[in-house]
């Protein structure tokens, strides 16, 4: 599996398991929806809203050297557009620059910071001001027992 599916994995995983942070009551694997255009738009994720509220687009980018540029966003903002989403999750390990925060704003689009080497055992996801972190270390218990057998000298086999 390659580096970025590894992160699309990662992020769904943390998105489930976090699902009531992002509003969210489920969230679905990659998946194509067909747009109001006439085409097809695949996508990483959709997250099924509490209430049946609608959906939202889960994009993953695993950039690591730059922020999400204002074009990939406003890519984001048009497949929202098209679908009939309300709203969007982009999860990136750097962040959005700040065309892109605005693009991201205006159209109800959430930035989810996850760190490029997560795996579903160890994370740390940064969502608005919360952190959510999840470390699993092995540690291995040794347990040891010594047992020293003494017998008492019966009074029958007194020395005299």
């Amino acid at each position: 599996m390659k580096s970025w599916e590894s992160y699309e994995d990662v992020a769904r995983h943390i998105l489930r398991q976090c699902s009531k942070e992002f509003g969210l009551s489920d969230v679905e694997g990659k998946q194509v929806l067909s747009g109001e255009s006439g085409t097809k738009w695949e996508i990483e994720g959709k997250g099924i809203k509490e209430d049946d509220a609608g959906f939202v687009i889960i994009e993953c980018r695993r950039y690591t050297k730059d922020r999400i540029k204002q074009e990939s966003v406003g890519g984001l903002a048009f497949r929202i557009i098209d679908t009939g989403a309300s709203g969007g999750i982009i999860v990136t390990p750097i962040g959005l620059q700040e065309g892109a925060e605005k693009v991201a704003h205006s159209r109800k689009i959430e930035t989810l910071i996850l760190h490029p080497e997560s795996t579903t055992a160890n994370y740390v996801a940064r969502y608005l001001r919360k952190i959510m972190v999840r470390i699993t270390e092995t540690m291995t218990i040794r347990d040891e027992a010594r047992v020293e057998v003494v017998r008492a000298k019966s009074s029958d086999n007194k020395a005299e």
